[in-house]
């Protein structure tokens, strides 16, 4: 009997969920006829799946009519135009295999090579680890970036931030982590980056040997708000099925702002509210739910997260920085100032935090690091003075000590192409800082 009916359904013909274009206003598309849920997608033209189908996904559900966002240009798309439910996409095909390849956000290849054949499937969104079954942040990770690894130590599982303006150097201090650090796994995933940039990203700032352990998920300025998410999604995707599997992950993502930017595209297009700057609502819940899902796992794996927040205006007090400081473990700011000064990487180091830092190192390593932020912020409050030349030299002990220390400190600050260890870095760090004391 059960093989009877098995015959029978599979014969049964189901109806087709479809529909026809009601309107086409700008990037947004409204169908009506058909019923499908938020985040589905649907085929839009002349058949689904066809050579003239255009995919988009379903972002508001009004009555009878639903507002879709297209993942490409709607050009030869008209009213009346066939709208086909494809159902739910929420999934990307994972694999080691994909180490070395650069994909997409639905895992197509961009390399030109073939895509090999993936057997394991993972969820684009998913729940974050429960807060109480969470490891704490107990083993370091070396990003090979002295300055980093010595005064703003990081552990595998923390989410930092890494805050500049435009042509700061964000990319060139990605890439020398990607590089370098002490993970058994990169992914890295360019959101809305310009196309002549990302060859050379991969081919110079990650280079052959960076590129072996990583996979690169990319998505262009020039595609669509809702192909920007799903690359950040399907990279955190990637990242979660390797950090299940034990594994120590390094998730890069520049930028998070643009993945911001693109919600708020999509948050207008399906009539939310704006806020602040024009952002809505939507923006504001989707950060940190994303931003959670990194970390450690009970498992021993980790996903330790370098997001880099564009800042508009050199603003750093404007709405998405405002909300990924208070939501990530710490932030690199990129000073630009600095970059002007040829001083790269350009990390100003007393507007950055690790807020993990502290539980990492040893006291020993504690002093040093506070005695060398205290030189460094003397050195900052009477910079106006020393420059104009009105402070005498033997008046102030401490700062006299710290003017000598000056050029040392810079010199270790700035990194080329030498890298050391975190444990020669602090061992530097001390012979300039060490002898010091608190008040001389």
């Amino acid at each position: 009997m059960l093989a009877e009916l098995q015959a029978m359904t599979s014969a049964i013909s189901l109806p087709a969920r479809v529909g026809r274009v009601e309107r086409i206003s700008g990037l947004i598309v409204e169908a009506v006829g058909l019923r499908a849920a938020i985040g589905d997608l649907c085929s839009l033209g002349a058949c689904a799946g066809g050579p003239k189908s255009n995919l988009a996904e379903v972002v508001a559900v009004r009555g009878d009519a639903i507002t879709l966002l297209p993942f490409a240009e709607l050009r030869g798309l008209a009213v009346g135009s066939l709208v086909h439910a494809s159902g739910p996409s929420s999934d990307i095909a994972v694999g080691t295999e994909l180490l070395g390849r650069v994909i997409d956000g639905f895992g197509n290849a961009l390399d030109g090579k073939p895509l090999p054949r993936l057997g394991a499937r993972q969820p684009l969104r998913r729940d974050a680890p429960a807060a109480l079954r969470r490891p704490r942040i107990d083993t370091l990770l070396e990003t090979g970036v002295r300055c980093i690894d010595a005064l703003l130590t990081l552990g595998r599982g923390q989410r930092m931030g890494i805050f500049a303006g435009s042509g700061v150097g964000k990319s060139t201090l990605l890439g020398m982590m990607a590089r370098q650090a002490d993970a058994d796994f990169n992914v890295i995933a360019l959101i809305g980056e310009r196309g002549r940039e990302v060859r050379e990203f991969i081919e110079e700032q990650l280079g052959t040997e960076g590129l072996k352990k990583s996979v690169v998920v990319v998505t262009t300025s020039d595609q669509a708000a809702p192909m920007r998410i799903r690359a950040a999604y399907a990279a955190v995707a990637v990242a979660e099925w390797l950090r299940d599997r034990g594994a120590s992950v390094l998730l890069t993502m520049d930028s998070i702002t643009r993945l911001a930017m693109a919600r708020r595209e999509i948050g207008l297009s399906a009539g939310e509210p704006p806020t602040a700057r024009g952002y809505t609502p939507s923006v504001f819940a989707e950060l940190p739910a994303l931003c959670e899902r990194l970390g450690a796992d009970e498992g021993g794996g980790s996903i330790t997260g370098l997001l880099t927040v564009l800042v508009e205006g050199d603003d750093f007090n404007e709405p998405i920085s405002d909300c990924l400081r208070a939501t990530l473990d710490g932030h690199i700011v990129l000073s630009r100032e600095l970059a002007h000064q040829a001083h790269y990487p350009a990390i100003d180091v007393l507007k950055s935090s690790s807020r993990v830092m502290d539980g990492l190192i040893s006291d020993a390593d504690r002093d040093t690091i506070h005695r060398s932020r205290a030189t460094l912020a003397l050195l900052a409050r009477h910079r106006q003075m020393i420059e104009i030349g009105a402070y005498d030299a033997g008046s102030n002990v401490a700062l006299d000590r710290a003017i000598g220390m000056e050029a040392a400190l810079r010199d270790f600050l700035c990194q080329g192409r030498e890298v050391l260890t975190r444990e020669a870095a602090m061992q530097r760090l001390h012979a300039i800082v060490g002898n010091v004391k608190d008040g001389e």
